[in-house]
């Protein structure tokens, strides 16, 4: 597999970036427009101005601010990628806060950093974002799901809740579990992503959750339950 992200100066990676600070705005576009391989396409301040402004920018990275004035970088990623599967998310923070990580790699997101990064550190990982990449190390969202399992773990009927799911239903939830969207998991099973929401409600409900990270918690306890190669059969 080639390192070349096939991003040039005639085809540059596009940007969009979300920061309700103009000023931080205005520096990482600077920073980013320097690069010849790379192009802010567009920014917004807001989650309802990056919502309506940004699946029409057609970007390849989204840079997002985890506080937003009117909500969260975490829902704009969702939704972004709702819209927009092949997009990829860097979350940009000014604090480390597992919570949000977590939030953040649920949603999909493919990167979280510390707006205390380095400048050529974020050109790199824009460009390893675009490459199709992630930036989240694997130690990292290990360590954050344990914590989160050993928070949950007081719901005994786990296993009984998990029985009471139909063979779709479990599908679905082993999908939530590896941190795709409705839009992602519906092609992967074929099914449209209204579909795939209904399955969703009916199977939070019927294991007494209302999180969807909830949900992926149950999922990895199910992985780690089952034995290697069993029972998962495609169609």
């Amino acid at each position: 597999m080639s390192d070349d992200t096939g991003f040039s100066a005639q085809q540059p990676i596009r940007v969009f970036l979300v920061d309700d600070h103009e000023v931080v705005r205005r520096g990482v576009q600077d920073l980013l427009d320097a690069e010849p391989d790379i192009e802010v396409v567009g920014d917004a301040g807001t989650a309802d101005h990056a919502l309506a402004r940004g699946p029409a920018l057609r970007p390849d990275v989204a840079i997002l601010d985890v506080r937003l004035p009117d909500g969260d970088g975490i829902t704009v990623c969702r939704e972004l990628r709702s819209r927009m599967p092949e997009l990829a998310c860097l979350m940009l923070t000014s604090f480390d806060d597992d919570e949000a990580l977590l939030d953040a790699i649920m949603a999909g997101a493919a990167g979280y950093v510390l707006k205390e990064i380095k400048g050529s550190d974020l050109v790199t990982a824009v460009r390893t974002l675009a490459s199709g990449r992630s930036t989240l190390d694997p130690s990292t969202t290990a360590r954050l799901m344990n914590s989160l399992r050993e928070e949950e773990s007081g719901t005994c009927s786990e296993d009984d809740a998990l029985a009471g799911l139909s063979p779709r239903e479990k599908d679905v939830l082993a999908l939530i579990g590896e941190g795709l969207t409705n839009s992602q998991i519906g092609k992967r099973l074929y099914l449209s992503e209204k579909t795939v929401k209904n399955h969703i409600s009916r199977l939070l409900a019927k294991l007494g959750v209302e999180r969807r990270i909830q949900a992926a918690v149950i999922a990895a306890h199910a992985t780690e339950a089952s034995p290697p190669g069993a029972g998962h059969h495609r169609i």
